[in-house]
């Protein structure tokens, strides 16, 4: 069966739940597939390598025993995401904790991902790819991959630039497999857009920030319900890559973000934060939160049941528009 296919046939909406560092723990990829969305989360979001080999094996014992008790019930795969730049040590040796659980569906980020394509595949898992360019989505297709994850403008934490009518129509001109479509995408009639316009999955992260299950902290979650669009700031001073902030956050942490409106076109959601003096304590992801453009999708801690339902709901009336 056709990867796509295989999938979808295991899930009650074409969603990934996004892996997000610190936030994505087991209670939200468990709570995430047992609704029928694929549930990831990063490998670095153990602390160390046998705390992936305890998650991994709390999180396949979990699905595995709500499976058995509903048959009939859509119960999602899960995957985990590799760092697998240089910069990570961990990398070789969370691979093989990858390799001896035999995780369904692993996202390969920041760095080549041939060396892991023939390990997974070896064991019959999927391999799907984050890529920000057109440039790294072919050299992604080379590797083998098989599946393509585009980070379009609008993604939180790190993000991609491009307009995703342009990505998605750019990569179908050479890729015709399973295309996931991230960034902004947190309402059904959205999930169903991506689909109109040539994506096969979607990628979910802000929507899922302020759900019960995330490992957010409380004030976090708060910050999420409360913000909007006009309140995501992209920079590349905190990480060193190009990256989607909460302002209030920033502001927390001392980066007086206002400084900069006048100076910078005020349509060019981009500010040049060099020059404010920040808590240098402040360390991005634990305390200066990210956030999508799709913010204000969140209005109020839920439960992933709850917004996955809601999501279903929102989906399925597009769908129904199509037919009128």
């Amino acid at each position: 069966m056709p990867i796509k296919e295989q999938l979808l046939a295991q899930m009650s909406l074409p969603v990934i739940a996004a892996p997000m560092f610190i936030v994505s723990g087991e209670a939200l990829v468990i709570a995430s597939c047992k609704e029928g969305i694929l549930g990831t989360f990063p490998a670095l979001s153990a602390r160390t390598s046998q705390a992936l080999d305890d998650m991994l094996t709390h999180i396949r014992t979990e699905l595995a025993t709500y499976k058995a008790a509903h048959p009939s019930k859509p119960v999602a795969p899960f995957g985990t995401n590799l760092i697998l730049h240089s910069s990570n040590p961990r990398a070789e040796e969370d691979l093989q904790r990858v390799i001896e659980h035999q995780v369904p569906v692993v996202i390969a980020s920041v760095g080549n991902p041939a060396p892991v394509v023939e390990p997974i595949h070896a064991y019959g898992g999927i391999v799907f790819a984050d890529v920000s360019t057109v440039k790294h989505a072919r050299y992604a297709a080379d590797a083998g991959v098989d599946g393509l994850i585009l980070l379009c403008a609008g993604c939180g934490g790190h993000t991609g630039w491009l307009n995703p009518f342009a990505f998605v129509r750019e990569v179908r001109e050479f890729w015709d497999g399973p295309l996931v479509l991230a960034g902004s995408i947190g309402h059904g009639a959205s999930v169903r857009a991506a689909e109109v316009l040539g994506a096969d999955f979607v990628y979910m992260g802000s929507r899922l920030l302020a759900s019960d299950e995330s490992n957010a902290a409380l004030e976090y979650k708060a910050m999420v319900v409360d913000c909007q669009g006009d309140d995501i700031v992209t920079t590349d001073k905190i990480t060193g890559m190009r990256a989607n902030f909460m302002r209030p956050s920033l502001e927390k942490a001392g980066h007086q973000v206002d400084k900069f409106n006048n100076l910078l076109d005020t349509h060019k959601r981009e500010f040049d934060l060099k020059h404010i003096a920040g808590d240098q304590k402040a360390k991005p992801w634990k305390d200066i939160w990210c956030c999508g453009h799709g913010a204000n999708e969140s209005h109020a801690t839920e439960s992933v049941h709850h917004i996955v339902t809601t999501l279903k709901a929102q989906y399925e009336e597009a769908c129904q528009r199509e037919t009128h």
